[in-house]
């Protein structure tokens, strides 16, 4: 499989105690934290190629804008759904949105790159 625009993934979740601001410290309100909202978005970029890399490699997020726009309290259902929209060398650009039912929770983009697994890991400074 090629990477290739168009590919994307679809994550759907129940906004649980442990997702809240007030749990993750991102604020003392009972809602979707922002840094879920992210960390979604991401998996959902590495869903959306998953099994189109080669054999070793790996993608990592460098660059992420994001819009939360609305807040989804515990019990709500968040459907996150990322797409790649420019591949450019090793370099992937997703968008992505989540909503609540009708309601834009959060949009954004993540920019991933590919790299080598061993190398990466190799680099490593500590």
């Amino acid at each position: 499989m090629t990477l290739a625009p168009g590919m994307h993934a679809r994550l759907l979740i129940m906004v649980e105690g442990g997702d809240t601001a007030a749990k993750v410290g991102s604020g003392d309100v009972p809602v979707l934290a922002t840094p879920r909202v992210l960390a979604l978005a991401e998996r959902a970029t590495v869903e959306a190629i998953s099994g189109a890399l080669e054999p070793g490699q790996t993608s990592v997020g460098t660059k992420v804008t994001l819009e939360h726009l609305a807040a989804s309290p515990v019990g709500a259902h968040v459907e996150i759904i990322a797409e790649l929209v420019a591949v450019e060398g090793r370099r992937l650009s997703f968008t992505f949105t989540a909503r609540d039912h009708d309601t834009v929770v959060a949009r954004g983009t993540v920019e991933r790159v590919v790299v080598d697994r061993e190398r990466f890991l190799a680099n490593l400074t500590r």
